[in-house]
């Protein structure tokens, strides 16, 4: 059996959120919304882009105008995705440890196009997959599997975030690995079960090398 190690992107291995909130606000201004803050953004994504804009909308607005602001916005993210987004500290040495012994992929919510953009020039030869039109989005556990499939793993963990990666986790049947440095707090994860968590990149090849021989 083969066990591949699948990571969600935002918030887990690049801090993306000044680029999300630039490309939010740019797109609200188009079409004559207020800005949001980063502390709003922080809780409006990891469900996709389309909820992300759906949560930074005044509530009640059109399911039209959300797909406008979305029109404008998926563009100007892709073109404008490389700005201020960085790796985390300790995140390059982490995937560089655990591929000695894993096939690892990447599985985001995010349009696959930013995804792909992002990860080739972060994590270049790591197989990669965004939302696209055939593949539901997590928590839906498609995306996941798909991935396992691609890098020819049998069964594999799950390193995430948000509350939407533990869930995804589960429905795939799969566990999870929670990391504490990104857009949620503990308290979001526990809440729909979390319970394996971790507090540092560095500390990543050890918790999952403990949840591989706990299986």
């Amino acid at each position: 059996m083969k066990t591949g190690i699948l990571f969600d992107l935002d918030g887990t291995l690049l801090n993306t959120l000044e680029d999300l909130l630039d490309a939010t606000n740019y797109a609200l201004k188009v079409c004559g919304f207020p800005p949001r803050t980063l502390a709003q953004l922080r809780q409006a994504v990891g469900n996709g882009a389309a909820n992300q804009l759906r949560r930074s909308l005044p509530e009640g607005t059109p399911e039209e105008m959300v797909q406008r602001v979305l029109s404008i916005y998926k563009p100007y993210y892709t073109a404008h995705c490389q700005i201020k987004t960085q790796a985390y500290p300790g995140i390059p040495q982490a995937l560089a440890a655990l591929q000695r012994d894993y096939p690892i992929a990447i599985v985001s919510n995010k349009p696959d196009a930013a995804v792909k953009a992002l990860c080739a020039q972060y994590f270049p030869g790591v197989y990669a997959l965004g939302e696209t039109p055939d593949c539901p989005r997590k928590p839906a556990p498609d995306m996941v599997l798909r991935a396992l499939r691609a890098i020819g793993a049998d069964n594999g963990i799950y390193v995430g975030d948000s509350e939407v990666d533990v869930v995804t986790a589960r429905n795939a049947g799969l566990p999870c690995v929670s990391v504490l440095w990104g857009f949620r707090d503990r308290e979001d994860m526990e809440a729909v079960g979390g319970s394996c968590f971790c507090s540092s990149p560095d500390q990543l090849p050890q918790v999952i090398q403990e949840v591989v021989h706990g299986q």
